[in-house]
């Protein structure tokens, strides 16, 4: 068994591979690309500066103009525990804050600079004493002056070499070879040199403008870049991680990145919103199991009873309710000042609740009041009702059909003839022996645990997993769909395993030498 859920395990690594380099790959051919949430934070347009600088950022740490495979590569390395190198550091809101990448050298500038001077590496030395030596109290904010500054350099750079992009485009199509620009075979910089540049035509003096201005705006985004690397080995937050081999080797938690569209760290955002989804289905999953399982039983054991085509009918006609319309039915009707007006219509407490006792009891005036706990309970009911009553016919349905395999076993018939009890008979023999397909049924819940009902949630404005999932995939947030994607894929991978661990258990006959 041991060597089985070791392989099991191995196994589990370029499954997960897999799962999350299709998902990656589906993002970046999506129209917009991976970097389309950049221009959309917390569900509002912001100015083009704002966007400027917050792209710049997000292409210093993830690499957005590199390929594709290049940046899934790099995700790997931010999700692995192992961290190679020297650690990186985390300021209080939990974001990574890592070195920043290399810039790539303005376009076309051979043209005219013989050589790029390289940036003065007595910048960072000066930038990481200038910190390290200052006041406590005064390292965080020298910290984060360099790092905008930084940011709003790189933004510069970046609109510069996108100006100069579309004037070197203009220029090869006045020299009458338009072509060259669009060929894939060699890389853009060496497809521009052999253009050899006609300095007479008139679409060269703006080329030229351009490019002398995009290699200022590269010289000076250089400079800070070096004065950032010094702040930042100036370590005024905390490392992360356990080092190991100190600038080597250390194990850290998995960076899960930044939410391009909320501009917050994901770990965050789901650390507030998985609590909510496993709650709901913590309540629902038991009172689907306790009702389902019992009947399902009953009607084996009853076959053709009033109980059993009763029960089944009534499931079944449960299963064939939508459960979109369910839940605008429950709020029309139920939650409506219309008609009942007995529940309420959205959230998981009341605009009051922070200021409520915990348990429900009378105020000083003798008026009662529901409590926290109550009005927690209260705003639960309605998505609760609505999660679990699609559960009970399959769940059900299966039981009963497992059962009624096994009462026609021989076993089931030997024991009845020694004098066994119909319900040692029913307990200790058929429903032990029915267990696999509800073992099977039981471990997908873990992962529906954490994915969430997108259709609940939505309904009634639950901010959970679901809720959480729809929207990062409607903005095409990188960050926040491959941490969920992992995340389901490694705890559906540890359900298949945990199933066949439980099939052995249930049934001596299965095992796995």
């Amino acid at each position: 068994m041991v060597s089985y859920i070791l392989r099991r395990v191995l196994l589990m690594i370029p499954t997960l591979l897999g799962i999350t380099l299709l998902v990656f790959m589906l993002i970046a051919m999506s129209p917009g690309g991976i970097g389309a949430g950049l221009l959309v934070s917390g569900g509002a347009m912001q100015s083009q500066n704002a966007i400027a600088i917050q792209k710049a950022k997000l292409e210093d740490r993830y690499g957005l103009n590199e390929p594709a495979i290049v940046q899934y590569g790099r995700w790997l390395r931010r999700v692995s525990p192992l961290k190679f190198g020297p650690r990186d550091l985390v300021n209080r809101n939990g974001e990574v804050i890592s070195r920043p990448r290399p810039m790539p050298e303005p376009a076309a500038w051979r043209w005219f600079e013989d050589s790029l001077p390289r940036p003065d590496r007595a910048i960072r030395v000066q930038t990481r004493e200038q910190i390290t030596t200052a006041p406590q109290e005064d390292r965080l904010s020298l910290f984060r002056r360099v790092e905008s500054r930084y940011v709003s350099a790189r933004a510069e750079y970046i609109a510069a070499q996108a100006t100069l992009s579309d004037a070197l485009k203009r220029y090869a199509e006045a020299v009458g070879d338009p072509s060259l620009l669009n060929a894939k075979r060699e890389p853009r910089l060496k497809r521009i040199e052999r253009l050899s540049p006609d300095r007479t035509n008139p679409a060269f003096a703006e080329v030229e403008t351009l490019a002398r201005k995009a290699i200022a705006a590269y010289l000076a985004a250089a400079d800070l870049r070096e004065s950032y690397i010094g702040a930042i080995e100036a370590a005024p937050h905390p490392r992360a991680g356990v080092p190991i081999i100190p600038n080597v080797l250390s194990i850290g938690w998995p960076d899960m990145g930044v939410a391009f569209s909320r501009g917050r760290p994901v770990s965050q955002l789901i650390g507030e919103a998985l609590p909510v989804t496993i709650l709901l289905n913590l309540i629902a999953t038991p009172i689907i199991y306790f009702i389902a399982i019992p009947s399902g039983m009953l009607a084996a054991a009853r076959k053709g009873s009033l109980a059993d085509v009763g029960l089944g009918g009534l499931y079944l006609a449960l299963f064939s309710i939508p459960s979109v319309l369910a839940g605008v039915l429950a709020l029309g009707f139920l939650s409506s000042p219309d008609y009942l007006n007995a529940f309420p219509t959205a959230g998981l407490h009341s605009k009051a609740a922070e200021s409520m006792r915990f348990l429900p009891g009378s105020d000083a005036s003798g008026t009662f009041t529901r409590g926290w706990l109550f009005d927690h309970f209260w705003h639960l009911i309605l998505p609760v009702a609505c999660l679990v009553y699609g559960g009970f016919a399959v769940l059900s349905k299966q039981t009963r059909a497992a059962m009624l395999e096994n009462f026609n076993a021989d076993y089931v018939r030997t024991a009845k003839a020694k004098g066994v009890s119909a319900k040692d008979v029913i307990f200790r023999h058929v429903f032990r022996n029915s267990l696999l397909p509800l073992i099977t049924m039981f471990v997908t819940i873990f992962p529906a645990m954490l994915a969430g009902s997108v259709v609940i949630e939505r309904i009634f404005s639950v901010p959970g997993m679901g809720f959480l999932l729809i929207e990062a995939i409607n903005l095409r947030d990188r960050e926040l769909i491959l941490a969920n994607t992992a995340m389901i894929a490694i705890v559906n991978l540890l359900a298949l395993l945990l199933a066949d661990i439980l099939y052995a258990i249930a049934d001596p006959r299965i095992t796995y030498k």
